[in-house]
């Protein structure tokens, strides 16, 4: 997990610090998206995808459970899209779950088409594109 962790760790932070003093819930979205997406270039990325799919019983618990050499990015970034909604704290928690188990399980199932060749009717780039929308408004709705 750290192997493949750390780099798309690194990824989000580099896309966080593009995004600005000022990101929308977008931008911070994209830098979850954007270098988790990228692992569904090789057959180790997508396997990776697949394993972190089957830990979405743990997602409640990732700021506790999660090494955090390889997820500092990921839990500032989550942190600030936790703080955008104008909802109480345990809703604004919930949302943020549920935005890791959309972002992890959409990748996931596209991995699976990719690596059983049953296809994918988007194109990596709406893929990402459309995943990043639905993810905002998770945090959003």
């Amino acid at each position: 997990m750290a192997r493949r962790g750390g780099p798309v760790d690194a990824e989000r932070g580099r896309l966080r610090a593009e995004a600005g003093d000022d990101p929308s819930l977008a931008d911070l979205v994209r830098c979850l998206v954007v270098p988790y997406a990228a692992l569904l270039d090789d057959a180790a990325g997508r396997s990776y995808l697949r394993i972190v799919a089957q830990l979405r019983g743990r997602f409640a618990a990732w700021r506790v459970e999660s090494d955090a050499a390889t997820t500092q990015h990921l839990a500032a970034v989550l942190d600030q899209i936790e703080s955008v909604p104008s909802a109480p704290p345990a809703i604004r928690r919930e949302r943020v779950v549920a935005l890791i188990m959309l972002l992890t399980g959409a990748v996931a199932e596209r991995a699976r088409r990719i690596d059983d060749g049953s296809g994918n009717e988007l194109d990596h780039d709406a893929f990402v594109a459309n995943l990043t929308a639905m993810c905002a408004a998770v945090v959003t709705a």
